[in-house]
C-alpha cells in the first residue's frame, strides 16, 4: 500500500527516530511539515501523521498541514511520542481526520524526552526515551498495519 508519513519532529528528534526506523524497512514516503509545506497527499492510499506532543497535542505545523492537504476517504494512522503519556493527544488530528471521512487504522504512543517550554526547568521528562525497545514497537505497530 503507498504510504505517506507527514511528521513534526523538532527538539530532540524523538518522532523522527521512530519514523526512520520505519523507513528503514519499509517503502514509506516521509513528509517533514517544515520542510515539504506544499507537498501533495492524493496520490497515497494511506497516510500517517506523527508528531512530538507539544502543550498536550500535535504540533501546530502537523494540523495546520492536515487541515489543508488531507484528502477525504484515506486510511490514516497516528503516531506521537511524549513526556507523559495521555489518551487525549490524538484528540485535534483525529477531529480533522474524522472531517475527512478519514478511516483511522491505528495509534501508537511512546514516551520521548521532553523539555518543552518550562519542563527544560526541570531537566525534563523521560531522559532516554524512546528507548530501543519502544523505536522496535513503532516498527511493529506500522507492521501490523499491513496485515
Amino acid at each position: 500500500m503507498n504510504t505517506a508519513i507527514v511528521y513534526y519532529s523538532r527538539h530532540h528528534g524523538n518522532t523522527e527516530r521512530l519514523l526512520k526506523a520505519i523507513a528503514g524497512k519499509h517503502d514509506v514516503t516521509l513528509i517533514n511539515v517544515t520542510e515539504q509545506r506544499d507537498a501533495d497527499l492524493s496520490a497515497y492510499d494511506r497516510v500517517g501523521f506523527a508528531s512530538g506532543i507539544y502543550y498536550s497535542s500535535f504540533a501546530k505545523q502537523v494540523l495546520d498541514f492536515a487541515r489543508k492537504k488531507l484528502p477525504a476517504n484515506k486510511q490514516v494512522f497516528f503516531l506521537a511520542t511524549c513526556g507523559a503519556p495521555r489518551k487525549n493527544y490524538f484528540d485535534a488530528i483525529r477531529q480533522i481526520a474524522r472531517e475527512r471521512q478519514c478511516i483511522e487504522i491505528g495509534t501508537y504512543l511512546c514516551l520521548g524526552f521532553d523539555t518543552y517550554g518550562p519542563l527544560k526547568l526541570i531537566g525534563g521528562l523521560a531522559k532516554g526515551h524512546p528507548t530501543d525497545d519502544e523505536i522496535a514497537g513503532a516498527v511493529s505497530f506500522y507492521e501490523g498495519l499491513n496485515r
